[in-house]
């Protein structure tokens, strides 16, 4: 439809029907069998409130999305089509490894691959809108929200939201296999008080526009359609609420234009922040704020009109929110074709079977990527199948390896541990801990420890972050029986591990690894995939240590090699101040080496950048990728700076013995930092530049901006 025509239809609308458009709910609405209750009971909507709402949430199956979108569109006076939408976060049936696995892969291509293919399966079953992705920064795990992240750092953050935006969206929503992005949730809500969900944000503006924007900020630069709103409050009002968030911050300064979507009830949930009175006044602040959507709530259907024909809120508020709808369906194609495609196949399910099967296979791979190395003393890989390995843990056999948001994901076709490791392992034994006799013979023992999937996720906050103290006991007792152990996480979040790091030779985080979890983890016990993945998170040596985080500002007394037993520095009595393994920390099989270091010149303008090259050196046998990262420290700023950031990072393939040259390119825009004035600018002076294969990296050098 060109614009002329959208604006022919647009003009033709009545009030009810714009204020429709503004609705969302979940496929219950339009379902006559059973008893209505819950949210569909709630909000009593009539049949022409229901037939002019604008999009629906959660559908599963075409044939779904078919019938309500046929039933809907005969009802429909305008016959304006529905957006789909769903929570296609990793996957959809096929289920990848949750996107904080992902993002250890510090690979972009990867997770825009994740994107395109997840988008192709969504699309199969009719959705056109995907809640992803989270762009949140996250440095506190005992929010369970963490594994929907891409860890603590903005830099990282900010090129995988980039790459799954794109991913998804491809070069033309008019293309049949991609889907609309919405980035969430803004703003802050990483930052969620006690690591506890839907809590109080307190954080400074500094921190917001210098850590929590660049993520959004980078979805928006790759032409995101929709943003989420966060459920916290940020300078004490609620994000959905919030004039100066969603008008000044996210639609003039960062300049975007799409649509701006709460979260599941939130507008209703203005009243129990107390800012609002009833459900007419949280419609009147939602609606003032910006909110173009109402996500599963009657507030803006049942009051909105009622604002508008007593003047107290501008229709031209309203149209510019329905015309961001109808654009949208129509960048979808959906006016020229409703069902985008699923009307002209012959065979529904053949199709979506014949996604899956293509898919399985990459899903195996990816998740093998993903999988960080923390430990080894020399017990992996596994050299032989003839070796005798044993297997226990309450992890072993579990199904319950997808993680939260794999709603759809089916268990069944999980590939489990214990049937991976029968793929590579003739000797392999399922054992108890009453077996003595068995563990004692193993050559190796793998324990299979970790979280279940409701245990990490939304609502799913944490006060421990430990290993249940039964697992705990389980692994001490292997370990006085057979010393040759492999521990095995399956988490959604980083663990602290300082009851258990003593008790192993070696550690594999696995996080939730998706559909072909079991397979993955067995390609790189057996060596058959060397690990690459690296942390893009912290992991603490005590929960006492968070929020924790590499990039830490500077402190008037830090703590250092010269007066680490002094008092009054900044530091613990009872632990070190440093965490357990480091943000962008991970082992490999192979020996790296940074060797050589060059940079093209001692200094950089702003017309004239300086490339640094580094010579990354294989020691040992086996070809093997790592990660190349480089942090660079302001020396000198107006405002407390963090003691280095991450500015590059490169995945790299060595083979045995050799080397490769990586080459990093610092321009001033990367030297650039929020100022007191909250404005974005560089500091000439002095910069200390860190080369490495994690955020410990050793100094390399230095430069000046002039």
């Amino acid at each position: 439809m060109n614009n002329s025509e959208l604006k022919k239809l647009f003009n033709s609308m009545t009030l009810s029907e714009k204020v429709g458009q503004m609705g969302q709910v979940t496929p219950d609405f339009f379902s006559n069998e059973g008893e209505i209750t819950g949210p569909v009971a709630e909000m009593k909507l009539n049949s022409g409130e229901l037939y002019s709402i604008g999009s629906i949430l959660g559908t599963h199956k075409p044939e779904q999305v078919i019938d309500i979108q046929k039933k809907y569109l005969e009802n429909n006076r305008l016959g304006i089509p529905l957006m789909f939408m769903a929570d296609v976060i990793h996957g959809y049936e096929t289920i990848f490894p949750i996107p904080l696995a992902l993002a250890s892969t510090f690979d972009t291509n990867l997770v825009k691959k994740v994107a395109q293919l997840s988008s192709k399966e969504a699309v199969g079953n009719g959705i056109h809108v995907t809640f992803s992705p989270m762009a949140d920064l996250v440095r506190d795990p005992r929010w369970g929200r963490v594994l929907e992240s891409n860890g603590e750092d903005p830099h990282l953050s900010s090129k995988l939201t980039q790459a799954y935006v794109e991913g998804y969206q491809g070069k033309s929503l008019l293309h049949k296999n991609t889907l609309a992005s919405c980035v969430k949730h803004f703003l802050g809500y990483g930052s969620s008080e006690a690591g506890r969900d839907y809590n109080t944000v307190s954080v400074s503006d500094l921190e917001l526009y210098q850590n929590h924007l660049p993520a959004f900020k980078a979805a928006i630069e790759a032409q995101v359609k929709l943003v989420m709103t966060s459920f916290n409050t940020v300078k004490g009002i609620p994000s959905s609420a919030n004039k100066w968030l969603l008008g000044n911050v996210l639609r003039k300064e960062l300049g975007f234009d799409g649509i701006i979507i709460s979260d599941w009830g939130a507008i209703q949930e203005l009243i129990n922040h107390r800012i609002a009175e009833d459900s007419k006044e949280a419609t009147r602040l939602a609606v003032e704020a910006g909110v173009d959507i109402d996500m599963m709530t009657s507030s803006y259907i049942k009051h909105l009109g009622d604002f508008i024909e007593d003047g107290e809120i501008n229709i031209e508020t309203i149209n510019q929110a329905v015309w961001r709808i109808l654009t949208l369906k129509n960048e979808l194609g959906l006016f020229e074709d409703p069902y985008r495609g699923l009307m002209k196949l012959e065979n529904l399910d053949q199709n979506l079977d014949n996604i899956r099967k293509e898919l399985e296979p990459i899903t195996r791979s990816v998740a093998s990527d993903s999988l960080v190395l923390l430990k080894n003393e020399g017990i992996l890989p596994i050299k032989t199948k003839s070796t005798k390995v044993g297997l226990i843990g309450p992890k072993a056999q579990t199904k319950d390896l997808l993680g939260a948001w794999s709603w759809i994901g089916d268990k069944s076709e999980v590939i489990s541990i214990y049937e991976g490791l029968q793929e590579q392992f003739e000797r392999l034994t399922l054992s108890t801990i009453d077996d003595t006799d068995s563990i004692s013979k193993q050559d190796l023992v793998i324990v299979a420890l970790g979280e279940n999937s409701d245990e990490s996720g939304e609502a799913a906050s944490r006060s421990s972050i430990q290993l249940q103290q039964e697992q705990v006991e389980l692994l001490k007792k292997v370990y006085e029986i057979n010393q040759n152990v492999v521990v095995l996480l399956i988490n959604g979040r980083p663990i602290d591990l300082t009851n258990i790091v003593n008790y192993c030779k070696a550690i594999l985080e696995c996080w939730f690894p998706g559909t072909s979890g079991g397979a993955a983890i067995a390609d790189v016990l057996c060596g058959r995939v060397n690990p690459s993945a690296k942390l893009p998170m912290s992991f603490p040596a005590s929960v006492g240590q968070i929020p924790i985080y590499y990039n830490y500002l500077s402190t008037g007394r830090p703590k250092n090699e010269s007066n680490k037993d002094e008092k009054y520095i900044s530091k613990y009595l009872d632990i070190a101040n440093d965490p357990l393994y480091p943000f962008g920390f991970g082992l490999s099989f192979s020996n790296f080496e940074c060797g050589k270091v060059e940079f093209s010149s001692g200094s950089l303008s702003k017309d004239a950048p300086i490339k640094i090259t580094v010579t990354i050196k294989n020691l040992s046998n086996i070809s093997g990728k790592t990660v190349v990262q480089l942090y660079i420290e302001d020396k000198i700023a107006e405002v407390a700076r963090p003691v280095r950031e991450l500015k590059g990072f490169t995945k790299v393939s060595v083979e045995p013995l050799g080397c490769e040259e990586v080459v990093f390119e610092i321009t001033d825009k990367d030297l650039m930092y929020i100022h007191s004035n909250l404005k974005e600018s560089a500091d000439k002076g002095s910069f200390n530049v860190y080369i490495g294969f994690d955020s410990l990296a050793p100094k390399v050098g230095e430069f000046v901006l002039v």
